[in-house]
Order: structure tokens, then C-alpha cells, then sequence
């Protein structure tokens, strides 16, 4: 078999387990968004909306919608990706991965690819449930789509490394809680940054996270903080990030053969 062969059972197999995991609990993980969504409408949308005025000529309501997706796409990506590697690592079965005729490269594709699925997924269950309370118009669908995956893709590949760096499961909740969660709240999730002071402003484009959702919402309402090729930038240079540490991973063997 040529070394350049691709390996698509290998691959499927994985990507299936990694599916049919999902799907023995795809109730509860399906309704918690739901209700969660659902409890930000009512304090964010209902109780602080019904006292804005609309957020660059978009209603409230409807403004912090792709905010509310990216937040859960960020949360539920790391997770997906970080616990589908750290699994095999926790009770041993890494080493028959690392044995079994399969490269590195189709190893990452098959978990990360279950992991963006599920997130995908969860985030087109978001806007559904989103699209209830409010109105939705998304002036450029494609590139919602394309926003939403390459996310989804970057925040799993992410999570990925996050599961194999941990030593625990409480590590694992380290980055997404401490990091992640904080970043979100004040990248313009709920608000547009030039609502803040000029110095604040300023603090606020070294979070990276304004740039996704900034391109996010870009793809709904045609508006944004920062410029969309800007945002498309920094996500994909993100993505390079990632792609990188994960090659230099399983170069060196850290923290799996040991």
C-alpha cells in the first residue's frame, strides 16, 4: 500500500465511534443548550433588551444571537475535542491508536472532525431555538456557514491539544472556565465594543475572540467591530496555531508515549 494511501476506514471508524458516543446522549446534550439559550433570552434579550436601544441598527435581541452561538461553540468544541483524546489516554487504549495502521494526520482529522460535528450541530440547535424569541435575518448565509465550521474545526483542534497537555479531568476544565468563558464575555458576545471608551477599546482588540464573533455577527446583520478579512485572518491564523503545536505533538511523542 502506498504511504500517501488514505486510510478512510480507519479514519470512518473513528469518526463513527466518536459519533455514536454523542448520539447515546444526544437528548441531554441538545436540550441543555436549549434551556440555557433559552435563560439568555429572558435575562439578556427580555430584561436588559426591553432597556437599549437598538446596537448598530440591529434590535438587542437579535444582536446578541451570534454571540450566544459562538459562546457555545467555543465551550462545546474544546470539550468535544479535549475528551475525545483524553479518553483513550485515561484508560490506556492511546497505545493502540498509536499503534494501528493509521497516520497522525488521519487520527486528528477523525476526532477533531467528530468533535466540530457535534459542535456544529449544537450551534445550528442554537440559532433554531434563538430564531423563536426573536427574528433572524442572515444577509450572508454562506458565510455564516463557513465562519461556523472553521470554527468549530479551530476550537476542536484546540481541544484536542488541551486533552492531551491534561493530566486530569480537572485540568480540563482549566483553560475553557478560567480562559475562554472570561475571553467571551468581554469580546462583544453581548455588546459592541464601540460602545466602550476609546482606551478600552483599544485593550479589548488584543482579545482574539472579538474578531471571531465580530465576523460572525458580519455574517448576519452585515455589520461588525473589526473588518471581516480581519476576523477571516485571525481565525485561520488560529487555525495554523493549532495545526502546528498538534504536528510538533505527535512529532515528539509529549505526553503520549509517556
Amino acid at each position: 500500500m502506498s504511504v500517501l494511501a488514505f486510510n478512510r476506514h480507519g479514519v470512518w471508524a473513528i469518526y463513527r465511534f466518536e459519533m455514536s458516543r454523542f448520539m447515546r446522549t444526544v437528548w441531554q446534550s441538545l436540550v441543555t443548550p436549549v434551556i440555557t439559550t433559552s435563560l439568555y433570552f429572558v435575562v439578556f434579550g427580555s430584561a436588559i433588551g426591553s432597556r437599549m436601544n437598538e446596537v448598530d441598527g440591529v434590535a438587542y435581541g437579535a444582536f446578541i444571537v451570534p454571540g450566544l452561538i459562538m459562546m457555545t461553540l467555543f465551550t462545546e468544541s474544546i470539550f468535544n475535542g479535549s475528551f475525545g483524546i483524553y479518553f483513550p489516554k485515561f484508560t490506556g487504549t492511546i497505545y493502540e491508536l498509536l499503534s494501528a495502521p493509521i497516520s497522525y494526520a488521519e487520527a486528528v482529522m477523525a476526532y477533531v472532525g467528530a468533535a466540530a460535528t457535534k459542535s456544529v450541530v449544537l450551534g445550528l440547535v442554537i440559532l433554531a431555538t434563538a430564531s423563536l424569541f426573536v427574528p433572524l435575518k442572515i444577509l450572508h448565509p454562506g458565510w455564516m456557514i463557513a465562519f461556523l465550521v472553521l470554527t468549530a474545526v479551530t476550537f476542536s483542534l484546540f481541544g484536542f491539544i488541551l486533552g492531551i497537555w491534561a493530566k486530569g479531568f480537572e485540568q480540563l476544565n482549566v483553560v475553557p472556565m478560567l480562559v475562554v468563558t472570561p475571553l467571551t464575555f468581554l469580546g462583544g458576545a453581548f455588546y459592541s465594543i464601540d460602545m466602550l471608551p476609546p482606551a478600552w477599546r483599544t485593550v479589548t482588540l488584543f482579545n482574539p475572540v472579538v474578531y471571531l464573533i465580530s465576523g460572525f455577527r458580519w455574517s448576519f446583520f452585515g455589520t461588525s467591530d473589526v473588518g471581516v478579512e480581519v476576523s477571516l485572518g485571525m481565525t485561520l491564523g488560529f487555525l495554523a496555531i493549532c495545526i502546528v503545536a498538534v504536528a510538533w505533538i505527535f512529532k515528539t511523542g509529549y505526553r503520549l508515549k509517556n
